[in-house]
């Protein structure tokens, strides 16, 4: 690597450096998500098939949530994150390709490996950074955010346009709703490259191989002694496993139901391009009435199950609206996402606070790590269940069965505010992982 490349990164150019990978990374994934499950349906794929398949990818995020946590600690955040996007690449390639379930499969696990690797080190790079250049005491927060909010804004261009172009390229290309998963993998190969140049490893203290491997088994033991010894933490995570339920029914299940609605499977991906967009946009919204709804419940459990009840009551909706006909069905499926979204997302902020408020900063890895699988642990249930219910029972058994598990998680926030707090763990944090390493759940 030229000695340009090696260079110290002021925090003006750290910023813009650690934007450009925040969109990169995202932008591929938006790309892929309106046409992804119809592309499989479209190559005769059933909706266990297609539930298997998406189970696939959560499983593999699963098994290595935990081992590729300290990865980028003992590489080096550039190549990790550069890893990830060239295994972007052959993911989104095989994908396009793919005209066969184990195809498919490959695909899955491939694109399950790049998320795993992709989930810390971009963060991790411009922390250590401005750690580098300004001290231990710089403002993370501006490039944070920035980071962040690019970063979503490329997931929502993504799917605007992995919405759109299939539509406008009916009749011109003999499947095109594949286009937009090739260019998927063609933005993975512009991360690839940026990675390698424009992220410059600052001089830092990296443990061993040895040290990250034997932190998994005690990362998990920690989780499992979390739960044991503080009841609220384990009544917050079984919520985070139906979390994950509610999130991959709507993945798995929306774009095949407005394709039905649409009568055509490039306009139904046009219409949950255009949903999933606004949706993002919900989420936004949930998230930022999450206080004013804790302020109005009395607190931050009520509120977290209010808003808990609303996402129940639209994906009661979306149950319901799966035997209304177009154009009602539509705007039924839209407006039921839309109020999902914003209760969903209300509910999870304040849920995150509770379980913040259960541990020090020494616990909090792990318990993001944990939280993380309990979200993915749901969601590869979910991708198998009901992929299989929806296929034999119909799209709206499927999301009523959802609703159902969400509905029966609630009451475990019932009393939390009563609960005295779990009194914080002096353990010494587990090598190979900080906070800036750390993945939120999804």
């Amino acid at each position: 690597m030229s000695a340009a490349v090696n260079a110290p990164v002021n925090a003006a150019s750290a910023r813009r450096r650690y934007v450009l990978v925040s969109a990169l990374t995202w932008l591929p994934p938006g790309l892929m998500m309106a046409p992804m499950v119809l592309l499989m349906a479209g190559r005769g794929l059933s909706l266990a098939q297609i539930g298997l398949t998406m189970g696939a990818y959560a499983l593999v995020v699963v098994l290595l949530e935990l081992p590729t946590g300290g990865l980028a600690d003992v590489l080096g955040r550039r190549w990790v994150l550069a890893a990830s996007a060239a295994i972007g690449v052959a993911g989104y390639t095989t994908l396009a390709l793919a005209h066969s379930l184990p195809v498919f499969v490959l695909a899955a696990v491939l694109k399950g490996v790049a998320r795993a690797l992709s989930s810390g080190p971009a963060q991790a790079w411009y922390v250590d950074t401005l750690h580098a250049g300004e001290g231990p005491d710089a403002d993370l927060k501006p490039g944070l955010a920035r980071g962040e909010s690019m970063g979503s804004a490329a997931l929502c261009a993504g799917v605007l346009v992995g919405g759109f172009l299939p539509l406008a390229l009916g009749g011109v290309v003999a499947e095109p709703l594949a286009v937009p998963v090739l260019l998927a993998a063609g933005a993975s190969a512009v991360l690839f490259a940026v990675a390698l140049v424009a992220l410059p490893e600052p001089p830092h203290e990296r443990p061993s191989l040895a040290e990250v491997v034997r932190d998994v088994p005690r990362t998990v033991a920690a989780g499992v002694r979390l739960g044991a010894r503080d009841a609220v933490l384990a009544r917050l995570l079984g919520v985070s496993v139906a979390g994950g339920v509610t999130l991959c029914s709507i993945e798995l299940l929306t774009p095949i139901r407005l394709a039905e609605l649409a009568g055509d499977a490039g306009a139904g991906g046009t219409a949950y391009g255009v949903v999933t967009a606004v949706g993002f946009a919900a989420s936004a919204v949930g998230s930022a009435v999450a206080p004013a709804v804790a302020r109005t419940a009395g607190g931050s459990a009520r509120g977290a199950m209010a808003s808990g009840i609303v996402a129940v009551l639209a994906l009661a909706g979306l149950a319901a609206s799966a035997a209304l006909p177009a154009p009602a069905g539509m705007v039924a499926t839209a407006v039921a996402y839309l109020m999902l979204f914003v209760g969903f997302s209300a509910s999870a902020l304040l849920r995150a606070e509770l379980m913040h408020g259960r541990v020090d900063r020494r616990q909090r890895a792990t318990l993001l790590s944990v939280d993380s699988l309990a979200l993915q642990a749901g969601g590869f249930a979910a991708n198998i269940g009901l992929g299989v219910l929806a296929g034999t029972a119909g799209i709206g058994a499927a999301w009523a069965l959802a609703a159902v598990v969400l509905l029966a998680v609630l009451p475990l926030y019932a009393g939390i505010s009563r609960v005295r707090a779990a009194t914080p763990s002096r353990a010494p944090a587990p090598p190979g992982r900080s906070g800036s390493d750390s993945r939120p759940p999804g």
